[in-house]
């Protein structure tokens, strides 16, 4: 897209491919056909040359190449690498290049004179999300009046452009096939639960045991979510399949740009409150907590490996953000510290877990009435929580903090 606008805005030739164009079975191809788009470029100048997934034939050189046959990218990125800044000038042709895989780049590639500038494309915020609806919505033959691009942009954290593409589409078919006349709130809701959960599906079978475990363990999720100051707002809670998932609680969580241990806990803690309802309701334990371990087993070993955020393991990290670690065979750490680590993993989770069957135990007349409210109705709203629980203490002091912040113009 981006290209696409420079494109747009400079009036001036454009050649636009991508880095597998120049990978070829016949040797001495890509190379040839860098020169000729160079020698072409010149005869255009000014001119702008935009090269897609340059990682095709951009790696760095010399690594992970242990079959040692295929000279011919290492060829085309070395004619590359003299076209851009060799004895030669080409002077007024721009090379502009996109890739997923900065960290597997050539490191000459990165010289000055080569590609010099670079432009990380984040996801984008809050601000950002609602100047994109607006985009989307354009093609779109008739949108509801009421709809608010400000609140859709609140309800998709993390949506990259292409998921706000996506959301605008399906809630245009989901639309449709009511046979509205024009494309409201509820359909983008609809819309955003179907990208993110997967496809409702409400004739699985399902017998009323299962049903009832399912309920308590998405009320165990919602309870000590609520209870919890760091953990996301609770938006809703389903016990109807959906994708994968048997069940879910749907949080809307804040943009942060650093976290703090308090915070990964107390959403560590939510996490595990499924299983812990299934234990403190039931005495027995299901295979139905399987995503939430895994995103409280990644999280923790992030805690312990990437963050250092550890007392036993200290100001250490393992993470390597050149992406050389895929190559090395020996772990950058010894066996006993391989040890230390799984048990401290283990701790905090295992320590999360009992904080959840505490707070759960607590307000276990709550959990069950919360539960038979879901079984009943099947969706519960954050309205129905607050019927059962009463306000949640910690809202109105982050609202406040939000309010008084002053959001600085970049």
């Amino acid at each position: 897209l981006l290209a696409k606008a420079v494109a747009g805005e400079a009036k001036v030739p454009f050649f636009s491919l991508s880095g597998s164009d120049f990978v070829e079975m016949f040797v001495g191809v890509g190379a040839s056909r860098v020169r000729d788009l160079f020698k072409q470029a010149k005869e255009k100048s000014p001119a702008i040359i935009f090269i897609d997934e340059i990682d095709a034939i951009g790696r760095a050189r010399g690594k992970a190449n242990f079959s040692g046959s295929n000279d011919e990218r290492e060829n085309t990125l070395n004619q590359l690498l003299t076209e851009m800044d060799g004895f030669g000038t080409n002077t007024n042709v721009i090379v502009l290049a996109a890739t997923n895989r900065a960290d597997v780049l050539d490191t000459a590639l990165m010289r000055a004179g080569r590609f010099d500038r670079q432009i990380y494309v984040d996801l984008p915020d809050v601000r950002e999300r609602k100047e994109i609806f607006e985009v989307h919505l354009r093609p779109l033959k008739k949108v509801a009046d009421e709809l608010d691009t400000e609140f859709m942009a609140k309800q998709t954290p993390g949506f990259s452009g292409a998921d706000i593409a996506n959301v605008c589409n399906e809630a245009a078919l989901i639309a449709a096939r009511q046979g509205k006349a024009a494309v409201g709130r509820q359909d983008f809701l609809d819309a955003v639960d179907r990208i993110v959960g997967g496809l409702e599906k409400k004739n699985k079978i399902i017998t009323p045991e299962e049903k009832r475990a399912i309920a308590f363990h998405e009320a165990g999720h919602a309870t000590v979510s609520w209870m919890l100051e760091h953990a996301a707002p609770l938006v809703k809670v389903t016990i109807v399949p959906r994708g994968r998932s048997l069940g879910a609680a749907w949080y809307l969580p804040e943009e942060r740009l650093i976290v703090r241990p308090e915070q990964m806990l107390d959403e560590m803690c939510a996490a595990m409150g499924g299983r812990a309802a299934e234990k403190v309701t039931f005495d027995k334990i299901s295979t139905g907590a399987l995503s939430d371990l895994e995103k409280v087993t990644k999280q923790a070993r992030m805690m312990v490996t990437t963050y250092g955020l550890n007392d036993k393991i200290g100001n250490l990290t393992y993470y390597d953000s050149s992406g050389q670690n895929e190559y090395n065979f020996n772990k950058p750490y010894s066996e006993k510290t391989a040890e230390l680590i799984d048990k401290e993993i283990s701790k905090i989770i295992e320590e999360q877990y009992q904080r959840a069957i505490k707070i759960l135990e607590d307000n276990k007349d709550k959990l069950h009435e919360l539960a038979e409210v879901l079984l009943d109705k099947e969706v519960i709203f954050k309205d129905n929580l607050e019927k059962i629980f009463g306000k949640r203490p910690f809202e109105k002091t982050q609202e406040a903090e939000v309010k008084d912040t002053p959001v600085s113009e970049s």
